[in-house]
């Protein structure tokens, strides 16, 4: 039995710490050269600045230096700046370096959302600087009203939570379970955005990760490999992944290890372990090429195409209904002739 991540409502449940960790253990960061003023120096990965002191993870333990002790800092590494940028309408593509979870977490965390309704929430991700993003169909299923929750790094490097209300439905497709929503620009934030895998060179055990809100945790991240790219499930194809995919990762995206988003999480295989799937970047950009196909209207719900089930074929012999027993020695009663449908 599959479960698609429906809108979430909370629950207890114990959950492996591998759902819902952050960082990922013994990975390279980037890292600042702190040089004191009594002249030794300290490399490590600044957690938090604070007025009278930093916070350093030096990789073995966290230390507290005082702002007063300091007399040089230099610059963060910065990423490796993409190279062979392609632009589309609604996405872009680049050539990117292989890096650590913990780096493309820290380099594309920010581009992945809350989505929220009256009935429950999932994940997504957002695509240009105009504030499209991606979601699943079946997280804002019969929902008009939509809110995104961005989560963005503040001067002190914090994330800061911002719901941004009045979310609008651009495009659905029910058949691959996608949707293009446009979350309203912000004067004084810039979208943080992501790029689609240009290539489709995603192979049986490849590294790649979720970032989502799985159970309404915000900002977690999962890792697996590719367990299949190709596993066909009522006559699509999806990615199964050993990724942790929970309620609340619907909508998501699922990285390689360049940081291109190479799959839509979407479903799990209920009572199963590492049984997620997403949706592959193919069906995506082919979604978002053709979105006027799509294209909601709040006026008329039902504009776009609508991939309706096939009729069930008729039974000319329907089984024969038995009455039930009879109870304190009352007679059935005779079952009505049906037919069946």
């Amino acid at each position: 039995m599959f479960f698609r991540a429906r809108p979430f409502a909370w629950v207890i449940l114990i959950i492996t710490a591998a759902s819902v960790s952050l960082t990922a253990a013994a990975e390279p960061a980037l890292a600042d050269v702190i040089e004191l003023k009594t002249g030794q120096k300290i490399e490590g990965e600044v957690l938090k600045e604070r007025a009278d002191e930093l916070i350093i993870d030096i990789g073995i333990d966290i230390l507290r230096v005082p702002a007063a002790q300091i007399k040089s800092r230099t610059g963060m590494d910065k990423p490796a700046a993409p190279s062979a940028v392609q632009r589309e309408d609604m996405y872009s593509t680049a050539e990117l370096p292989t890096r650590s979870v913990k780096e493309l977490t820290q380099q594309f965390g920010e581009a992945v959302v809350l989505i929220q309704t009256p009935g429950g929430l999932g994940s997504g991700f957002i695509l240009t600087e105009q504030g499209y993003c991606v979601t699943n169909h079946h997280v804002i299923e019969k929902e008009t009203r939509i809110a995104a929750t961005i989560f963005h790094r503040g001067a002190n490097g914090d994330f800061v939570r911002r719901r941004i209300d009045d979310v609008q439905i651009i495009a659905l497709n029910p058949y691959f379970d996608l949707a293009l929503l446009q979350i309203p620009v912000q004067e004084d934030l810039k979208f943080r955005t992501v790029y689609l895998a240009k290539k489709d060179d995603l192979r049986e055990g490849d590294q790649v990760f979720a970032i989502g809100n799985p159970l309404g945790l915000e900002r977690s991240v999962s890792q697996g490999i590719v367990s299949t790219r190709n596993r066909n499930i009522g006559g699509l194809v999806y990615i199964q992944t050993t990724t942790q995919i929970n309620p609340g990762n619907s909508g998501g995206p699922l990285f390689n290890l360049r940081g291109e988003v190479v799959g839509v999480a979407n479903m799990k295989l209920l009572f199963g372990e590492g049984l997620g799937f997403a949706i592959p970047v193919s069906y995506l950009k082919h979604f978002l090429t053709n979105k006027d196909a799509f294209a909601f209207d709040k006026n008329n719900p039902n504009t776009g195409y609508r991939y309706l089930e096939a009729p069930r074929r008729r039974n000319p012999n329907p089984p024969p209904i038995i009455s039930a027993p009879s109870i304190a020695g009352e007679s059935p009663a005779k079952a009505p002739a049906t037919t069946s449908k």
